[in-house]
């Protein structure tokens, strides 16, 4: 019997740790997020280049979650909601590193742009950019708390960011065809909405695993499903 305590204990402390690892993920690519349009709404190209250089450690964290994963999964042979929540953490921890991608891709684009004149005062970008970062915020919080309702509300925000993505694309879109050398330009600032739009799609991703973990139900193809309440 104590043997079995003793083996318990380790069980849980690697479950914890897996949970710590994601958080510390999430924490890594939100700030990301936040550096990146820090960077584009201040024209600095340094901390571009760290936001690049930055995606190593979320890189390396990765790879470790996954390998952590992967070592319960031999090891301890995990059953029911212990499986549910690892093959949620395999997802999350995915989409995590994608959401890195894609802080990447707009810190790239960002050095493009600065060597560009500035074609307008960036507003909806922005807005964007508190909403994504609000949605992986969320979403880990659900995950941590086993809160659908909080899980579905970053469902719904996805819905905002997809609305901002057209409007910024139909404003850039005349600017471009009134002024064909705001091409270039034009054509960055599409990319970084287009980067943002795919985080929130990523966040609104772990929402979904956050609510099969609870409720053991799929929800990543159904839109107009909105479950409620929390697993006891």
């Amino acid at each position: 019997m104590a043997n079995q305590r003793h083996t318990s204990r380790h069980y849980e402390k690697e479950l914890q740790e897996l949970k710590e690892g994601l958080l510390y993920l999430g924490g890594l690519t939100e700030r990301a997020i936040e550096n990146a349009l820090q960077a584009l709404l201040g024209r600095d190209s340094e901390l571009a280049r760290k936001v690049i250089a930055d995606d190593n450690a979320i890189d390396q964290l990765d790879s470790e979650n996954e390998e952590r994963c992967i070592r319960i999964l031999a090891l301890r042979q995990p059953a029911a909601r212990d499986l549910r929540f690892i093959a949620t953490a395999i997802k999350i921890n995915g989409h995590l590193e994608r959401i890195g991608d894609m802080a990447v891709n707009i810190a790239e684009k960002v050095l493009l742009l600065n060597e560009e004149p500035q074609l307008k005062p960036y507003i909806d970008i922005p807005r964007m950019g508190e909403i994504v970062q609000r949605m992986i915020r969320q979403s880990m919080d659900a995950l941590v708390n086993e809160n659908v309702e909080l899980a579905d509300q970053v469902r719904k925000d996805d819905e905002i960011v997809d609305e901002l993505t057209e409007q910024v694309f139909r404003e850039l879109l005349t600017f471009m065809i009134e002024n064909p050398r705001t091409i270039k330009v034009a054509l960055l600032i599409m990319q970084i909405s287009k980067n943002l739009e795919r985080i929130a799609d990523h966040a609104e991703g772990i929402a979904d695993m956050v609510i099969y973990m609870v409720t053991g139900k799929s929800v990543r193809h159904d839109s107009s499903t909105e479950p409620k309440g929390r697993m006891a």
